[in-house]
């Protein structure tokens, strides 16, 4: 997966974890795509001190995921519901009792994650 996007889905996730300055510079970097340069002039830090920021973030955000899993659970939990989706999009124009019996198998599986 894209670095850049699974940054976006881990602060999604896990965001609120972080204290407000955390948030707010990671928030700029990551969902409103500003340079370390923009975001430190801004803040009024120096681009180095904005990029070890950045970096420290990614490592909490990506040890609370290596923790709880939700990330993970989740892109499972779509990927299962876009197979669902395919299944019922073809089910008028092929075998209708093959597709539900998958279909089934598939929830049963989300079913069980929740």
């Amino acid at each position: 997966m894209e670095k850049k996007l699974m940054q976006t889905y881990l602060y999604d996730f896990y965001g609120d974890l972080l204290n407000e300055h955390q948030r707010n510079i990671y928030g700029d970097f990551v969902l409103n795509d500003l340079t370390l340069s923009e975001i430190a002039e801004e803040e009024g830090i120096s681009r180095q001190g904005v990029h070890d920021l950045v970096k420290r973030c990614d490592r909490l955000l990506e040890g609370y995921e290596q923790k709880l899993h939700l990330l993970e659970r989740f892109l499972k939990m779509k990927e299962q519901v876009l197979r669902i989706r395919t299944l019922t999009e073809t089910y008028e124009n092929e075998n209708g009792l093959e597709m539900m019996a998958e279909i089934r198998a598939i929830s049963d599986e989300i079913l069980e994650e929740l």
